[in-house]
């Protein structure tokens, strides 16, 4: 852990008003999954994505039962925050558990759904905004890199997962793809 909070530390002396701004702005499309789940919405409208939109909102349900409501509190890791006590936070104190990174578990689950449901582009055109918004939770010092990368490969396994299961359904209730 030791390494983690010096790389956290390093992040801290790369602040600047322009960054703090631009990372506070980034972290926010990631609150509450708003930017995925917008998304997903609006995939679900049209008849031509809506076999996308419900892979994205099935692997979106898996995140959130498995990050937020059985790993964050069975794990309870402290944040970082607490622990480097003269970082001031530059966003609203998280109310939940550090691990994993909820924020980038979505975005990885969307990233991966994209993939899996076939939308190779846009999923190579979100991965950025991923990544952007998972860096943004270390820049914060609101997540350790190990959170970072536990909510990637937890968020690939639920893009995979809800890619599976409308899979599964479309098989059992015979509907054909578009």
């Amino acid at each position: 852990m030791n390494a983690e909070l010096a790389f956290l530390q390093f992040l801290q002396s790369l602040h600047s008003p322009m960054l703090d701004g631009s990372m506070c702005f980034i972290t926010r499309l990631g609150d509450s999954g708003i930017l995925w789940v917008t998304l997903t919405a609006v995939l679900l409208v049209f008849r031509k994505t809506r076999r996308v939109g419900c892979v994205l909102a099935a692997a979106l349900l898996i995140d959130a039962v498995l990050c937020n409501l059985l790993l964050k509190p069975l794990v309870a890791r402290v944040r970082p925050c607490d622990i480097l006590t003269e970082v001031q936070l530059l966003i609203p104190y998280p109310d939940d558990f550090s691990f994993p990174s909820g924020h980038t578990a979505a975005s990885f689950a969307s990233v991966t759904a994209l993939w899996m449901a076939g939308k190779k582009q846009w999923a190579m055109a979100a991965l950025p905004v991923g990544v952007l918004i998972a860096f943004s939770r270390m820049y914060l010092c609101v997540h350790y890199p190990t959170d970072i990368l536990g909510g990637a490969i937890l968020g690939a396994a639920c893009g995979w997962a809800g890619a599976w299961l409308v899979k599964k359904a479309e098989r059992r209730m015979a509907i054909p793809r578009n």
